[in-house]
């Protein structure tokens, strides 16, 4: 059995808890991290030693931790027929070019100087004009992808990939909090599609309420 450490309103667990949720692999998850706590003990440092979540234990195999590494390993064990992240390098390097790409410039852009500080952070900490700045950084990041929704179906192309785990993540927060939205009728139609799959509702369609105003 799959065991998951990390809570389920973490912004890095739910595109794995997703995934395995596609897979539909057995598993557990352990509410780790934030408002648990747990992530300095010595257990969770032996198998984490950055004290972060999410971290993958797959049976006696060695944990896995990182995101990005975890969901390759669950879609290279478990993926069928090239499901997720296909074996032709060609293929498998334009999945990876736009799952990094949402995990650095999209995520990145958006969990901590927008979600953070809006959601996460306690009230009259928001720095208006840092914040103005995040949003149009951000909103320069989604016309990246409509564009790209424009003209496949998917990020990587026309097959549901990883990539669309990594991004995909990200929007549920991003449509559902107070924040000003440009026209975007491929990233909105792309998600009300995700909103559809069972697995991204239950595993990323998450209240974040007890995130609020925390820190």
């Amino acid at each position: 059995m799959l065991t998951v450490y990390g809570r389920a309103d973490s912004n890095n667990v739910q595109p794995v808890m997703w995934l395995i949720g596609e897979l539909g692999l057995d598993h557990r998850r352990l509410d780790v991290g934030h408002r648990f706590k747990g992530t300095r003990t010595p257990e969770f440092l032996a198998m984490n030693p950055m004290g972060l979540v999410p971290v993958l234990k797959d049976g006696e195999d060695e944990p896995i931790a990182e995101m990005g590494a975890i969901l390759r390993y669950l879609a290279a064990r478990y993926g069928r027929e090239d499901a997720f992240w296909p074996a032709d390098a060609s293929a498998r390097a334009q999945v990876d070019r736009w799952a990094e790409w949402s995990k650095i410039e999209v995520m990145g852009a958006f969990q901590s100087p927008i979600f953070f500080a809006a959601v996460i952070a306690k009230p009259g900490r928001l720095d208006r004009t840092a914040f103005d700045a995040a949003v149009v950084k951000f909103d320069q990041r989604l016309a990246i992808a409509e564009a790209r929704l424009g003209r496949h179906a998917y990020l990587a192309g026309d097959a549901f990939t990883l990539a669309d785990i990594v991004f995909g993540a990200v929007l549920h927060r991003y449509f559902t909090m107070d924040v000003a939205r440009p026209d975007l009728p491929n990233v909105t139609a792309y998600y009300e599609r995700l909103t559809q799959r069972e697995a991204y509702a239950r595993h990323v369609m998450v209240s974040y309420d007890a995130l609020r105003g925390t820190v």
